[in-house]
C-alpha cells in the first residue's frame, strides 16, 4: 500500500516499537479509484424542497474491502448552490441513515453565502454498522490475529472522509476542489485528523472533542487501564444517586470497550505485555496529528483543533501544550464531550455556539482569506504559594487584539481517564489590556492547592466573524 509523501518515514521512526504490531496505511490510489466507488443513486441531483437555490445528491458508497469479502458501505449526502462550480468543499461525517443530510449553522451559511460545496459521510460506531452487531466482533478478531491497526475505528472512519472526496471529485459538473476542509467531532473527528494526515488533498482540518496526543477513553486493550484510575471510576459509578444517570454512564462505557480488544483476547492470541502496550497507542496512530505536523507543516495544511478540558476522549491537554504549544487550539474550560444530562454532561464542546462560529471564521480564513487566523498566545504567569495569588500575561506574537478576553482555573484537577475529571471545576477572571496584543490579569484562590491548572480565552472578531482561541492548558504543581 501508498501512503502521503512524508508520511511513510514518520511512521517507521515514530512506531517501531514492536515489529508485530503495524500501522495499517492507506493506498491513496486505490482511494481516488472512481470505478471502486460501486456507486448507488439513491436520489440524484435535485432542488432541495424547501430552498431552491442548493441542488442536493443522496448516494451510497462502497468505503472499502476491509477484508476479503466485508464490504462497508456509506450514503453520502452532496450538497451544493444551484448554479456554478464548487472549487471550496467541506467534508462532515453523519449518520448512515439513507436519508439527505440537511445542513445547518455554520455550514449551511457557508453554503449559502460563499458558496462552499458540502459533502457528509456516514460514520458511526462500528457496532452499528453493517452487518449490526458482528462487525466490530470481526475488526476485532481480524486485529488480533494481524495485528494490523488496519483493524481498527480509526482506520475505517479516516478512510471515508477520503472516499466522499473521492465521491465529490466524480461529479465533475459540480466539485472540482482547489481547497478542502474536513470536520467533524468525536469519532468523526478522529476521522478528519486521519483524513487530514494521510491524503494531502485535504487543506485544513478542524477536528472537534477529537484526541490529539493521547488515547480516547483510555487504553485501547481494555485491562491496561491503570488499576487507580479504574478504582476512581468504579466507585464514581457506585457513588451516583441518579439510577437513570448511573444506566447512562454505563451505557457509554460498555460502548466504548464494545470497539476494543482485551488483555484477555490478547493473551490467548499469544501477545505479548509488549505488543498490548505498543497496541494501545498504535490503534490510534492513524489521527494522532502530532506525529506528523512537520509533515503537514510542509504540505500546508492548516489545523485548529477545538477541544473541552474535561474531555476523557482528548486527554493529554498538558502535554500537549508543553510539547507543542504553537498548535492552534480553542480549549472550551470546563467543555464536555457530550453525553448524557442525566449523567451530568451539560457542557457538550460539539453544541456550542462559539464552535460553531469558529468553523465559519477558519473555514472563511482558509477558503478565502476573509480573516486572519489568530496566532496562539505566548503566555507568561507568577505563582505566590504564601498568597495564593495566581498572575498571568498573555502576548500575541502577530499582534492579534482579542475584543474579549478571560482567565480560567481549575484546582487539584483529577487524572486523565477518571470519570470525576469530566466534571472538574472551573473559574474566570478578566484579562485586561496593558499594552499592544498584550493582556493580564490575576485570581486568587481560596482553598488548598496542590496543583493549579489555568486555560487563556480569547474571542477575536473581524470582517463579520468571531475566532475564539484559547492559550493551551498549563499546570503548576
Amino acid at each position: 500500500m501508498k501512503i502521503s509523501n512524508g508520511i511513510a518515514c514518520i511512521l517507521l521512526s515514530s512506531l517501531i516499537a514492536h515489529a508485530d504490531i503495524t500501522i495499517g496505511k492507506f493506498d491513496l490510489a486505490s482511494i481516488r479509484d472512481t470505478s471502486t466507488l460501486e456507486t448507488k443513486v439513491i436520489e440524484d441531483w435535485h432542488p432541495n424542497p424547501k430552498d431552491a437555490a442548493i441542488r442536493q445528491k443522496l448516494v451510497e458508497i462502497t468505503i472499502c474491502e476491509w477484508w476479503p469479502g466485508q464490504k462497508v458501505r456509506m450514503p453520502v449526502t452532496m450538497l451544493a448552490p444551484a448554479n456554478g462550480v464548487c472549487t471550496n468543499v467541506l467534508i462532515e461525517n453523519t449518520s448512515a441513515q439513507l436519508k439527505v443530510t440537511a445542513a445547518s449553522g455554520a455550514k449551511l451559511r457557508l453554503l449559502k453565502e460563499h458558496g462552499v460545496g458540502l459533502v457528509f459521510i456516514g460514520c458511526m460506531p462500528i457496532d452499528t454498522m453493517e452487518p449490526v452487531g458482528k462487525l466490530h466482533l470481526m475488526m476485532e478478531e481480524h486485529f488480533i490475529q494481524t495485528k494490523s491497526t488496519r483493524y481498527t475505528p480509526a482506520w475505517i472512519w479516516g478512510i471515508g472522509e477520503m472516499r466522499a472526496l473521492t465521491t465529490a471529485i466524480a461529479e465533475k459538473d459540480v466539485f472540482q476542489p482547489k481547497k478542502v476542509l474536513a470536520t467533524g467531532g468525536s469519532k468523526r473527528g478522529v476521522a478528519t485528523a486521519a483524513a487530514g494526515i494521510a491524503d494531502d488533498r485535504f487543506t485544513a482540518i478542524m477536528p472537534v472533542v477529537a484526541p490529539v496526543i493521547e488515547s480516547p477513553g483510555g487504553p485501547y486493550v481494555e485491562g491496561m487501564m491503570p488499576s487507580e484510575i479504574t478504582k476512581m471510576n468504579d466507585a464514581f459509578i457506585a457513588a451516583m444517586a441518579d439510577p437513570v444517570g448511573k444506566e447512562k454512564l454505563l451505557i457509554r462505557q460498555k460502548a466504548r470497550s464494545d470497539e476494543r480488544i482485551t488483555v484477555k483476547m490478547a493473551r490467548e492470541a499469544g501477545w505479548s505485555d509488549a505488543e498490548m502496550k505498543t497496541a494501545c497507542n498504535a490503534a490510534w496512530e492513524a489521527c494522532r496529528t502530532t506525529n506528523y505536523l512537520d509533515a503537514l507543516k510542509q504540505r500546508g495544511t492548516e489545523i485548529f483543533y477545538n477541544q473541552g478540558s474535561n474531555d476523557n476522549v482528548s486527554p493529554g491537554l498538558v502535554e500537549l501544550g508543553r510539547r507543542f504549544p504553537q498548535l492552534p487550539v480553542y480549549i472550551v474550560p470546563g467543555g464536555q464531550h457530550g453525553g448524557a444530562k442525566e449523567a451530568g454532561f451539560v457542557k457538550s464542546v460539539g453544541g456550542l455556539p462559539e464552535v460553531d462560529e469558529n468553523l465559519y471564521a477558519f473555514a472563511t480564513h482558509h477558503f478565502f482569506g476573509a480573516r486572519r487566523m489568530v496566532a496562539p498566545p505566548k503566555v507568561m504567569h507568577q505563582w505566590d504559594k504564601v498568597t495564593k495569588r495566581l498572575t498571568v500575561t498573555v502576548v500575541f506574537p502577530d499582534g492579534s487584539e482579542p475584543q474579549e478576553n478571560a482567565l480560567w482555573w481549575s484546582v487539584n484537577r483529577h487524572p486523565d481517564y477518571s470519570i470525576a475529571m469530566e466534571f472538574d471545576g472551573w473559574a474566570s477572571a478578566p484579562l485586561k489590556k496593558n499594552g499592544t496584543a498584550t493582556y493580564s490579569g490575576e485570581a486568587t484562590i481560596e482553598s488548598e492547592v496542590k496543583k493549579l491548572d489555568f486555560i487563556t480565552v480569547h474571542a477575536h472578531q473581524e470582517n463579520g466573524s468571531t475566532l475564539t482561541v484559547s492559550s493551551p492548558e498549563i499546570r503548576i504543581q
